[in-house]
């Protein structure tokens, strides 16, 4: 009777778990950085924890004890150390030792199902249970991947989403341990065995279990090599945020959870239950076939344009909708396989003898043990190394060998069945597409740019995708996370050469800078034509970029990648800054759009206040803020958090077509201040020493004031407009979770226009002859009077 109550505490201890999965990922990426490198550490550690704690249980805890009071001892220490690790986490600087702060929680996570699977016995009529749990235990993964995606990270922080996690466990151990007093318990008669793996234990299981357990390791393996690719295909199509990734996690989760499901009910009636599992992962090579063509041939070619519709919540149906058409398939195939396994190692008859907590540890250990392999191999080395055409195709190979393996063959039969099954599988792998270059390039709105330009370059790389595309007219794009990134086009041109060169003139001796994202190079150009830089570092996170920029923008960016004074670092830039004891006297950072994933990571309080820890005295530091494909409350968060580190900061605007489009922010320990005759004398000669003139004419800015009338503002103006403002902060990376509802809103003209509303000009700003501040205070007023009257307010 205490078995459905037991399904319950198996979903509210999966919920609880990926709340924690995804915190852990929040703050290790903000500690060793969001690298696949990095990344791949974590999840080999998490999900190696779990497979460790899942064969260590049966090994380490005797069957005499009640396996729901072990289960509730088990939940109070995951909650005891997730808050532990909540607290440790930022405190611990080294990547391996931050990764293996999960290992205790993790290795208590993966002892929960076998212990709870000791409530059953080891035979067939058992495993529809045991399979049960497994599903339920997804299930309630699911409702934690929502939950905290959608609410407790977007409403509140890390803190709180731990505490609620933490809750839950507190929560189930009370119901077990009130199950556990209120039901009857008889130990097993093995518990008498001098160890519970002893030779007693092991007597029962079936021959069939071997061969299983390959079979669900491969198939472990083919489903998380298969999601790390599809993710990374899908977030290009939907827009890498947190949402697009919730939503996709929460969908294969459904489908395993689902699949689960329904082999756990036919279990009950399976007289061969190995076969079925061969089945099963044969029907995986048409799923997988099913799902790379629609994500690379189908789904890019849509007829969908996400920005006809302002509402977000149109566009996570329609994301909800694709996922589920693509992924269902090949995750229900997945889900059923493990009910399946676990009866391929069941007795036929019941045993009270046998621990079924050993079948379930080590059929649950032998498909993380997989899933470990699959993602790591398809994240690390074989995307980047063949791309995700082949590594899909040799997951179909890989899903037909455990099949074939699964069979039970009889020599008669195998000739008649395997070359069948073998020409099936070539037709499967010759009709997987590769990545369609038009998805990396312009993800979203892939449908809506087919054909409108030569895309010249495209490559899968460790940590991103990237694109170069080029146009009749000339113009190259550069594309990361399939959006423009880059461009040669004058408002680019104009964005990218103010963050360089407002980087290094503003400050009074920019002897060392660092460049925080590579580009297409053109900001780390400018950067490099001032005569006075001495040394210039870009971090650049994808191996993939600078080849890239220095074949396709060598003329825009200066051949700043071969240029002598340049040293090239690839890491994340926060870990990198975080991590070396150099000081800069200027800093500029270019992240991705605000919604991207990780992008937040850049503009957080604790990160600025780094930057400002690094810079040297005098020293400047120059951020891009998007207006555009995001929300006001997500500019007012950028704004506020960047003031709050640099109260003396400043904003300098980039119009386009006579509205807002995107601005610089510009930070210094002290006062800016701005010799207005100094700089007349630096633009008034040219030469090979000093290319920043030529470089600031050719995106239309001839002299000092041309420059300089793009001041916007300062904290000072804007302090009742950004009254109430999120802070964006390492624990609840507000800004991306605002951002992420903007990305089919272009308001950028209104919100510009109120931050020019509030603008005074800055008489302590601007020193010189009273001729030159005159001219800059001209300049300005000419620059309003271009706004279109939609920009005036």
């Amino acid at each position: 009777m205490t078995l459905p109550l037991t399904l319950l505490l198996s979903v509210a201890s999966g919920a609880s778990a990926l709340i924690y999965e995804i915190v852990w990922f929040q703050l290790l990426e903000l500690a060793i950085g969001s690298t696949a490198v990095s990344l791949g550490l974590l999840l080999a550690v998490f999900m190696g924890g779990m497979c460790l704690g899942s064969l260590m249980l049966p090994r380490l805890v005797s069957l005499a004890r009640h396996p729901l009071r072990v289960y509730a001892a088990l939940e109070i220490g995951i909650g005891v150390f997730g808050i532990a690790v909540l607290f440790a986490m930022p405190l611990v600087s080294s990547r391996v030792v931050a990764a293996l702060c999960i290992l205790p929680p993790t290795i208590l996570m993966g002892a929960t199902l076998p212990v709870l699977s000791r409530q059953v016995e080891a035979a067939l009529g058992g495993v529809s249970w045991m399979g049960l749990l497994y599903g339920a235990n997804i299930v309630g993964a699911v409702f934690g991947c929502l939950a905290a995606g959608f609410y407790l990270l977007r409403v509140h922080d890390v803190t709180t989403a731990t505490w609620v996690a933490a809750g839950m466990n507190g929560a189930v151990a009370a119901i077990a341990s009130g199950l556990a007093w209120r039901a009857g318990f008889s130990p097993r008669e093995v518990s008498a065995s001098p160890s519970p793996g002893g030779a007693k234990a092991r007597r029962g299981f079936k021959p069939g279990l071997k061969p299983a357990l390959l079979v669900i390791a491969l198939s472990g393996f083919t489903a998380l090599a298969a999601e790390a690719i599809w993710t990374r295909l899908l977030a290009l199509l939907f827009g890498a945020s947190v949402y697009a990734f919730s939503i996709i996690l929460a969908v294969f989760l459904t489908g395993l959870g689902i699949g689960s499901g329904i082999g756990s009910l036919l279990c009950r009636g399976l007289t061969r239950p190995r076969a079925a599992l061969g089945w099963c992962q044969l029907g995986l090579a048409a799923a997988i076939a099913w799902s790379a063509y629609n994500i690379s041939a189908s789904l890019p070619y849509w007829p969908v344009n996400p920005s006809i519709s302002s509402n977000i919540g149109f566009n996570f149906e329609l994301d909800l909708a694709r996922a589920f058409w693509a992924l269902l398939p090949p995750a229900l195939l997945w889900g059923a396989s493990f009910p399946f396994a676990l009866a391929a190692g069941a007795q036929k008859r019941e045993d009270k003898e046998e621990d079924s907590g050993r079948l379930m540890a080590g059929v649950y250990a032998a498909n993380t043990l997989g899933a470990i392999a699959g993602a790591l191999s398809a994240s690390l080395l074989l995307v980047p190394w063949v791309g995700s055409q082949r590594t899909e195709q040799a997951l179909i190979g890989i899903s037909i060998f455990s099949g074939l393996v699964a069979l039970p063959w009889r020599p008669v039969r195998t000739l008649f069945t395997a070359l069948p099954v073998a020409l099936a599988g070539a037709i499967l792998i010759l009709i997987v597409p590769a990545a369609p270059k038009v998805l990396i390039a312009y993800g979203r709105y892939a449908a809506t740019w087919v054909g409108k330009s030569d895309i010249v370059y495209a490559r899968e790389g460790m940590n991103a995708s990237i694109a170069v595309a080029s146009f009749p007219n000339g113009t190259l794009t550069f594309h990361a996370a399939g959006k423009i990134q880059a461009s040669n086009v004058p408002r680019d041109m104009r964005l990218q050469r103010m963050l360089g060169h407002l980087t290094t003139l503003t400050v009074a001796h920019p002897r060392s800078v660092l460049v925080i994202g590579c580009g297409a190079g053109i900001t780390a150009g400018a950067v490099s034509i001032d005569p006075r830089v001495e040394r210039e570092t870009i971090v650049e996170i994808e191996a993939l970029v600078p080849p890239a920029a220095a074949r396709y923008f060598s003329e825009p960016n200066f051949d700043v990648l071969h240029n002598p004074k340049v040293r090239l670092r690839i890491d994340d830039g926060r870990h990198f800054l975080l991590a070396t004891k150099e000081k800069f006297d200027g800093i500029t950072i270019d992240p991705l759009d605000p919604w991207a994933k990780g992008a937040a990571n850049l503009y957080t309080l604790e990160f600025l206040e780094a930057m400002k820890r690094h810079l040297n005295p005098g020293g400047s530091v120059t951020m891009y803020i998007q207006l555009f494909e995001t929300t006001p409350g997500a500019v007012k968060s950028a704004l506020a958090t960047f003031f709050q580190a640099f109260p003396n900061g400043t904003i300098w605007g980039n119009p386009y077509q006579g509205q807002g489009h995107d601005m610089v922010l510009l930070g210094q320990v002290d006062p800016l201040r701005i010799d207005l005759d100094e700089m007349g004398r630096r633009f008034g000669y040219r030469d090979e020493t000093n290319r920043i003139p030529q470089s600031l004419a050719e995106v239309g800015m001839n002299s000092p004031e041309d420059l300089f009338s793009s001041y916007a503002g300062r904290r000072a103006d804007l302090t009742g407009w950004l009254k109430g403002a999120a802070i964006n902060r390492d624990r609840n990376l507000r800004m991306q979770y605002l951002a992420g509802f903007g990305l089919n809103l272009d308001e950028a003209a209104e919100i510009y226009s109120e931050i020019l509303s509030h603008r005074r000009f800055p008489e302590d700003i601007f020193t010189g002859s009273e001729g030159r501040i005159d001219s800059v205070r001209r300049a300005i007023a000419a620059a309003d009077d271009r706004l279109t009257p939609a920009d005036q307010n």
